[in-house]
């Protein structure tokens, strides 16, 4: 199983039979060094810069082999701890002061290369370098003119490779994968045949997979890192509906989705702490309990509501508003980032002037589970977005004493942490859903649920409905079964503004993902809305249908996550290794083993074209029967491109769909 080959200048690293690092004395596979680096952050958005005092190629090197571990001692600087059972892990000690780390392993000249946490605009990350930095997407993320102007005026355009969600963790289509127990800042450089694997510290270790399939890889990976809490079955009877202006209005924008015959499973009501009006829209006052002016009576609200078997979910982040009375308890016990001198840390974002919880003060963490356990929990909240958790700053001071600079990527998991533990603690872990956007390493195994952001309300394939798709897939790979996205996007700017089409697209999309959720957006008034006329209603009426007509599927689909680890919206070539084309498409999906989803994500189009792989597949709308390739289809609005493999346990339920029409 673990096996190394050497002589007096080289050596090879075998895992199940697949060399995983090479090294020889003119090629060294290990070099390490000092730098530093500066960190510039402006609303969530960071410009990072790094200086190299000193760089050392480890040449030279001793082996000792004892039963089933190997060590390796390079120069006087770095040792390599190996072991091998279920994963190869290379642990790795430093000798000397070392705070960079480069490590060289061997790449497949043919493979693709997925995962590296959410990613927006490329899902194959071959020939790509990865920065890994946990922080707010950016706006537009590309070439278009909003990113421009983003760029000049907030420093917030992004990149194609700019996330939420980083990870440290990539899979090959060879059928191995890598994790890597580090937080610092990362780049992952895929060459055509090594990976470059740079680090801002020493890792602990790098931990490799082998596999004779993609499945057992992929299960593989959710074993090692952890799977979500499966998810309650209530989500998946309608659409959670993104309301708020207080009770009136919000039962007001229920009626009308009711009187449709829109399913609801949900009100999302993000505003039940109370608005706050700022230059870049509609924001809320971050003060985590009740607003009685806008919800006089909120927990009678909530109550009627479940009468109709309808859920009250709210909202929280990590900051504090630094006008609120949680703020300032939370200053005088300490409970928030500080500055060197001691004072509390406050952050601007968009307007809003917070204070931000140190994660790394257990009374912290305890004070602000109760606030969740008494304030949400205790009044009938359903579940909430758990927003935020990008912005710690690297030159804070934290209660723990460690380098913000390595905490600050784990800061987003630690924020589902407390969450989890919340609805742990009080026995809800079955009944209550949160969502999260930011993540890292150990998000899977703490967040309920992920959503993607803040997308802008339009078309574009960087930011806009046609980055969600792979951003679905890619965070696949990196052990998350449940995504999903604000229909319709959140982010409006300019002259960007949210057409009914582009609703109605989005809301296609999201019928065949885990939750359907709206979003008002960040200027509601200037957005096209799930209620703005009576079609808009009806096309939702039957998306929430065909959404709840899935539910059997759906708790199918959380089965075989549960079990083999394989996530609701996957990657195609898991289940079709073989079929080579599938392998570089990234705008189309597999809901579970049965069903291909190839949403519309160019307005104007009335027609698709999409790739069937090597299997008979079944057309959901006309029933029509189609093998594998090519195939251009009818894609009316309310008809996105879904099609059910043939023979599937699940055709009745498939069969059905068409009649909700």
């Amino acid at each position: 199983m673990l096996k190394i080959e050497h002589t007096e200048n080289s050596f090879s690293l075998y895992y199940k039979n697949r060399c995983i690092v090479q090294h020889s004395v003119s090629k060294p596979c290990i070099a390490v060094g000092v730098g530093t680096a500066t960190y510039k952050m402006k609303e969530g958005n960071f410009t990072i810069k790094d200086t190299i005092t000193s760089q050392q190629y480890l040449k030279n090197f001793s082996i000792k082999q004892e039963h089933t571990t190997i060590t390796i001692h390079l120069e006087d600087a770095i040792q390599l701890t190996i072991t091998a059972g279920e994963y190869c892990t290379i642990g790795i000690k430093a000798h000397k002061p070392f705070n960079r780390f480069w490590l060289r392993c061997v790449a497949d000249s043919d493979e693709h290369i997925y995962g590296c946490g959410e990613q927006f605009s490329k899902l194959d990350l071959k020939k790509k370098k990865v920065p890994l930095w946990v922080r707010e997407q950016g706006v537009g993320r590309g070439h278009d003119l909003i990113t421009f102007f983003a760029n000049v005026l907030y420093g917030a355009g992004g990149a194609w490779h700019t996330t939420y969600y980083p990870q440290p963790t990539f899979v090959s289509s060879s059928h191995y994968f890598v994790h890597c127990n580090a937080s610092s800042y990362a780049e992952f450089t895929f060459r055509k045949k090594e990976h470059i694997l740079h680090f801002f510290q020493i890792p602990d270790s790098v931990v490799f997979g082998v596999y004779e399939k993609a499945t057992d890889c992929i299960k593989a990976v959710g074993d090692l890192l952890g799977r979500q809490h499966r998810l309650p079955q209530w989500v998946h009877d309608g659409m959670w509906i993104g309301v708020q202006g207080g009770t009136d209005v919000v039962k007001k924008k229920l009626q009308d989705a009711l009187d449709a015959g829109v399913k609801v499973s949900a009100l999302w009501v993000q505003d039940w702490v109370g608005r706050c009006i700022t230059w870049f829209g509609k924001r809320l006052f971050w003060n985590w309990k009740y607003n009685r002016d806008l919800y006089p009576n909120l927990p009678s609200f909530i109550q009627e509501l479940s009468h109709k078997n309808i859920k009250f979910l709210g909202y929280i982040n990590c900051f504090l508003n630094t006008e609120g009375d949680l703020y300032k308890e939370a200053a005088a016990k300490g409970y928030l980032v500080k500055k060197r001198d001691d004072t509390v840390y406050h952050f601007d974002t968009t307007g809003i002037q917070a204070g931000i919880l140190d994660l790394t003060n257990p009374e912290t963490c305890r004070w602000i589970k109760q606030v969740i356990k008494e304030n949400m929990i205790g009044i009938g909240l359903g579940g909430w977005m758990a927003d935020f958790g990008e912005y710690l700053e690297t030159d804070v001071k934290l209660h723990s004493g460690q380098s913000a600079e390595l905490y600050h990527n784990r800061y987003a998991a630690d924020w589902a942490r407390v969450n989890y533990e919340a609805l742990q603690e009080a026995g809800k872990l079955d009944e209550i859903v949160f969502f999260t956007r930011a993540g890292y390493t150990a998000t899977s195994q703490y967040s309920t649920l992920v959503w993607a952001g803040d997308q802008l309300v339009n078309w574009s394939m960087n930011d806009g409905l046609a980055s969600v798709i792979p951003a679905g897939i890619s965070l696949g790979f990196c052990g998350v079964g449940y995504f999903h996205c604000d229909i319709g996007g959140y982010t409006t700017l300019g002259w960007i503004k949210r057409s009914k089409e582009l609703f109605m697209r989005w809301a296609e999309l999201s019928t065949f993902t885990p939750v359907m959720r709206t979003h008002e957006g960040n200027r509601p008034d200037d957005n096209w809305q799930f209620n703005s006329d009576q079609e808009t209603l009806q096309h939702l009426a039957r998306m929430t249908k065909v959404h709840a007509a899935l539910k059997p599927y759906f708790e199918h689909c959380k089965d075989e996550y549960h079990a083999d680890g394989l996530p609701l919206i996957r990657h195609p070539y898991i289940h079709y290794p073989d079929d080579t084309t599938l392998y570089s498409l990234k705008y189309q999906y597999l809901l579970g083993p049965d069903l291909l989803v190839a949403p519309v994500y160019k307005p104007r189009r009335n027609r698709w074209k999409l790739y069937l792989p090597q299997d008979e597949w079944v057309h959901v709308w006309t029933g029509k029967e189609y093998t594998a390739g090519w195939v251009t289809v009818q894609a009316p609005l309310g008809q996105p491109p879904v099609f059910y493999r043939k023979g599937s346990k699940f055709t009745n339920i498939f069969m059905y769909l068409k009649e909700l029409l």
